[in-house]
């Protein structure tokens, strides 16, 4: 017989994490477990351990709502926030209800008796276990955990050294001393390059094209202050709402007014690295600012490694990897020890569990994006995103609240089922998000469609999704039901039926 929660949480990392609280704070008569497919709880800043490892975006944004970021630190590195997510769970006892090393493989959702069915298995012994639940919340983030992107590179089985993806960084990897080329420019890389400067005889950045880099201090002094005068609550939140502000206003700027960004960013660059310095080739992108995330280097680390000769950058395209390195098509060679793959996430969507609807499998990608949380045609499930232009945790927060209003919200009505449903005929397909990025652009055919009008188009926008989500309605959209119950036995695990077939 499968163990039966009101809600299953499937992740426990920053989502999980937040989704526990809100549960049982919000909906405090509901039982609810989380599943986490790995060994320990974090998610990406448990599993991701390559050097300097660090946030993109300011604590004040990415803790929690509900438990303030106390650090001096606003940029924090990678075992400072694993804490600080450890502890949350611990204070508020949310890591009583982690189910380790339970990872969701498919779930069918039965009309019948409004119920999903989960079948987990453990990574270690293969052994599948059965969960139901009246409501599945997908809280596994938007990458695959146990893949990398990595570009099959021309003659990589000919070089002598190590070849390494950071996302599966060990501790025994060693570069002290010896020539490593990071291949990549966005966030990993910019991140490993100072950081691995500091101890290896040099680290060149190769690139196929620049990212737009803009250096900010690791600590937030208007926080601090106000950390020291006032509470730590209050504090937190003046914070928070500042940075988020000041996010938007910067974003919108980029789209209203991109080439004015566009130099205020590059003469930022030239500052720091001096007017003899190739900004234009090495620093100046195609895109304009914030169709793809910018890249945040604290305190100009990146820079200062380049100026003192530690690092360097080349732009150019691979020809073709040597037994010493690196050959590049315009003829340079670069010679490496160690060589890192900064090239990205391999994504996935719903943490790559496979779903049915009353015996029909579902393909999200068929699917419309409400809210940008749940799916067109599937019921009493949702997911958490974040946003492109913003603090991950921003959005996950709003939506483990509007999962909370809404199984309230039936409660209350009777109901037990509640499913988007698309019939607006003017309502038009358009692509899951507007962003350039490679990562993004490679694996867009999995995912959804948002729509052009709402509640089918997600605005990226802090400011009115907190006014749609938190007080908006709950019914545009949404078809709530309540068929009559019936006794059900709890079908055999998804995987016995397969094999049977």
């Amino acid at each position: 017989m499968a163990e039966h929660f009101d809600v299953l949480v499937v992740g426990g990392g920053i989502s999980g994490i937040g989704a526990g609280y809100h549960l049982q704070t919000k909906c405090p008569d509901k039982s609810y477990a989380i599943l986490e497919g790995r060994h320990d709880i974090g998610g990406t800043w448990d599993l991701f351990r390559y050097p300097g490892i660090r946030s993109d975006s300011d604590m004040h944004t990415l803790g929690f709502s509900f438990r303030p970021w106390t650090d001096p630190k606003a940029i924090a590195d990678g075992p400072a926030i694993l804490k600080y997510l450890r502890e949350t769970a611990e204070e508020f006892g949310i890591d009583k209800h982690i189910r380790f090393n339970a990872m969701v493989k498919r779930a069918a959702w039965s009309t019948a008796d409004s119920t999903w069915t989960v079948d987990v298995e453990n990574p270690e012994t293969q052994e599948v276990t059965q969960y139901s639940c009246n409501f599945l919340f997908m809280c596994s983030g938007y990458y695959k955990y146990d893949q990398g992107y990595a570009p099959d590179f021309p003659g990589a089985e000919n070089f002598a050294g190590r070849i390494i993806h950071p996302q599966f960084w060990t501790e025994d990897i060693d570069y002290k001393d010896k020539k490593v080329v990071v291949i990549g420019s966005g966030a990993t890389a910019v991140t490993l390059v100072p950081e691995m400067a500091k101890d290896a005889a040099h680290v060149t950045m190769l690139q196929r094209s620049p990212t737009y880099v803009v250096s900010r201090p690791p600590e937030d002094a208007i926080a601090n202050w106000l950390r020291d005068n006032v509470s730590a609550k209050l504090s937190y939140s003046v914070t928070r709402w500042k940075n988020v502000l000041l996010g938007m206003y910067f974003y919108n700027l980029c789209k209203r007014n991109p080439q004015k960004v566009k130099n205020m960013l590059l003469n930022g660059v030239r500052e720091q690295l001096g007017e003899d310095y190739d900004v234009e080739t090495h620093f100046t992108p195609a895109y304009n600012p914030w169709d793809q995330r910018l890249c945040l280097v604290p305190n100009g680390d990146l820079f200062e490694s380049i100026k003192e000769g530690r690092a360097s950058v080349v732009t150019d395209q691979i020809e073709t990897f040597t037994e010493t390195g690196i050959k590049l098509k315009s003829g340079e060679e670069l010679e490496a020890d160690l060589i890192i793959t900064a090239t990205g996430l391999a994504l996935q969507v719903a943490g790559g569990a496979d779903l049915f609807v009353d015996g029909r499998k579902v393909n999200l990608a068929d699917t419309m994006y409400y809210k940008g949380m749940m799916y067109s045609d599937v019921p009493n499930l949702a997911s958490s995103f974040g946003y492109t232009n913003a603090s991950w945790t921003l959005r996950s927060d709003l939506t483990c609240s509007y999962v909370c209003r809404l199984i309230n919200f039936m409660d209350e009505r009777g109901h037990t089922q509640c499913t988007p449903r698309l019939t607006d005929p003017e309502v038009e397909e358009q692509p899951w998000v507007d962003f350039s990025s490679g990562y993004i652009q490679r694996s867009m055919y999995l995912f959804p469609k948002q729509g052009s009008k709402n509640p089918w188009k997600l605005p990226q926008n802090y400011a009115l999704d907190t006014m749609t989500l938190k007080y908006g309605s709950l019914e545009n959209g949404m078809e709530f039901s309540s068929p009559p119950k019936v006794v059900a036995v709890s079908p055999e695990p998804l995987t016995k039926q397969m094999a049977a077939e």
